[in-house]
């Protein structure tokens, strides 16, 4: 069961919440340095890392499960909203119609995650690209349960490998990040960049593991039984 829209919301709001949306988020921009013209979808709980691809991408939504909820993103009503609410394995989405997919929130929390990720090969182009943000087994972060990386089920590098490679991708990387302890004290709220430094030396293990995969294109696989998607658009206010 995902944390509920509201918790996620609110976690994003705290100082541990923007150190791990600066720290995944620039892993991300790391694999995909430009979207520019692209269309790109975020699934589950991805909108924290959607914001720096509204202004190049040609099209930027983002699908929350229903089990999780929804709210309107971005939360100024002067902007249209880019977010539906959505079963994960029914995506009301055509085939081949997003170049890049974003999943955070998402694969550690679903209890059918191998529908959702031949979901996402449904709607990923051709050319397209997946990446999959976990918690990762062998960090602390998904030891204490005080924030939502440490609910659901973890991955080890070769655990999520295995998992996209068994579900029609071909996986391109497996990298972590988010070496700083999950506590809220300021000391370690300020002693973050020091952390994410003795990271990328290889010392420490972090918290998350970003993989990329891109699609398998001669994968056959069975057609599958027709049903109706239909959105649901988010209201105007959170619910």
């Amino acid at each position: 069961m995902p944390p509920a829209v509201a918790d996620l919301r609110d976690f994003y709001g705290t100082g541990l919440g923007q150190i791990t949306r600066r720290y995944v988020g620039r892993r991300i921009r790391e694999a995909w340095p430009s979207a520019r013209g692209l269309a790109v979808l975020g699934l589950g709980y991805a909108i924290p890392y959607l914001r720096p691809f509204v202004e190049e991408a040609a099209r930027v939504v983002g699908v929350m499960p229903a089990a999780q909820g929804v709210h309107r993103w971005p939360r100024d009503d002067r902007e249209a909203n880019r977010t539906l609410l959505s079963v994960e394995t029914s995506l009301p989405v055509p085939d081949q119609s997003f170049d890049r997919v974003l999943l955070v929130h998402a694969l550690e929390h679903s209890e059918m995650a191998r529908q959702m990720l031949r979901e996402v090969w449904r709607v990923l182009s051709a050319e397209g690209r997946l990446l999959v943000v976990v918690p990762n087994r062998h960090g602390i972060w998904a030891r204490l349960d005080r924030t939502p990386l440490g609910h659901g089920h973890p991955f080890t590098p070769q655990q999520i490998h295995r998992l996209l490679s068994e579900n029609l991708f071909t996986p391109a990387s497996v990298r972590s990040c988010l070496y700083t302890p999950p506590l809220r004290s300021r000391f370690m709220l300020r002693s973050a960049p020091a952390f994410e430094k003795l990271g990328q030396r290889g010392i420490g293990v972090g918290g998350v593991l970003v993989a990329e995969a891109t699609k398998q294109m001669y994968a056959m696989v069975r057609p599958a039984v027709a049903v109706q998607r239909r959105p649901v658009a988010a209201a105007s206010a959170d619910r």
